[in-house]
C-alpha cells in the first residue's frame, strides 16, 4: 500500500511552493523551515501508521536536521523505534521529546505505554499520572484505563476500579476497562454488577478468551445454560490451545 498521496503533495508544496514568490529562499526563514519540518514528521508518521518503520526513519531524520528541537519528530522516532524492539532508543527519543515539551499529554501517554510494555509499572504510572492532569486532552478517558492497567499490575485492586470506573464515566465505549471491572465485581461475587459491565462489553468488542471464560461462567451462575454451553464452544473453536480454555474445562468436570 503506498503512502497517501495528500501527505506527499503536502510536503511538495512545502518545499517548493514558495519558489515563485521571490528570491528569499522558504528553508532559510523560520516559517519555511517549520513548514517543511512539520511536512516530513506527518510524511513520518503515514509511514509509521502503515508499518514502514524503516521508511519513516528518513523523513523524522530531515525534520530533526530542520529543528533538533522538535518534540514531534523525536515522539515519532520513539514509537518507531519501539515497534522495532529497540528499547533503549525509544526511551531516549521519549525523553528528548518531553525534554522539549514535557506537558504534552499525547507523548506522556505513549511514553506511559511503552515503559508499561517494558513491565517499568511505577514509571509508568508516572507519566500516566501526568497524562491524566490534562482535562482537555481527547484521549483521557483512555489515559484513566491505562492507570488501571498498571494499577492491576502493582496489586492494587481497589485502584484500580476506581480508574476504570473514571474511563467509562467519561466514555462509555472502553471495552477493556468495562471488561476488567466485570472482572473485578466477579471475583467479589458481585454477579449482577459483573453482568452488567460484561454485556456492555459483550457490545463494545470482540471476544477474547479472557471474556469468553468470564462469560460463561457468570451465564452458569444465572443459570442460562445456553448461553453458557455457547460462549464454551466459542472458546473450544476459537482459542483451544488457551490456559482460559483448560480452566473451562476443568470448570465443566
Amino acid at each position: 500500500m503506498s503512502l497517501r498521496p495528500a501527505l506527499l503533495l503536502l510536503l511538495v508544496g512545502v518545499l517548493v511552493g514558495c519558489v515563485s514568490s521571490g528570491n528569499v529562499d522558504p528553508m532559510k526563514t523560520d516559517k519555511g523551515r517549520d513548514k517543511a519540518r512539520d511536512a516530513y514528521v506527518q510524511l513520518g508518521i503515514g509511514y509509521l501508521q502503515q508499518g514502514a518503520t524503516g521508511k519513516a526513519k528518513l523523513p523524522l531524520k530531515k525534520a530533526l536536521e530542520l529543528d533538533p528541537s522538535s518534540s514531534d519528530a523525536h515522539a515519532a522516532l520513539a514509537l518507531v523505534f519501539q515497534a522495532e524492539m529497540e528499547p533503549e532508543l525509544a526511551d531516549q527519543h521519549f525523553r528528548e521529546a518531553l525534554a522539549k515539551n514535557g506537558k504534552d499529554s499525547r507523548i506522556l501517554n505513549n511514553y506511559g505505554s511503552f515503559l508499561f510494555e517494558q513491565g517499568r509499572y511505577p514509571e509508568a504510572m508516572e507519566r500516566y499520572l501526568q497524562a491524566s492532569q490534562d482535562t482537555l486532552y481527547p484521549e483521557r478517558s483512555r489515559v484513566f484505563e491505562n492507570l488501571g492497567m498498571v494499577s492491576l499490575k502493582l496489586k492494587q485492586p481497589e485502584q484500580a476500579e476506581k480508574y476504570f470506573e473514571r474511563a467509562v464515566r467519561l466514555n462509555r465505549h472502553q471495552p477493556r476497562a468495562l471488561l476488567e471491572l466485570a472482572e473485578l465485581h466477579f471475583q467479589r461475587k458481585e454477579y449482577v454488577p459483573a453482568r452488567t459491565f460484561y454485556d456492555t462489553f459483550s457490545q463494545l468488542s470482540e471476544q477474547s478468551a479472557r471474556s469468553l471464560l468470564l462469560g460463561s461462567r457468570l451465564a452458569s451462575i444465572f443459570e442460562d445454560r445456553d448461553k453458557a454451553a455457547s460462549l464454551g464452544l466459542q472458546l473450544k473453536r476459537l482459542y483451544p490451545g488457551t490456559p482460559e480454555y483448560q480452566q473451562y474445562l476443568s470448570e465443566q468436570r
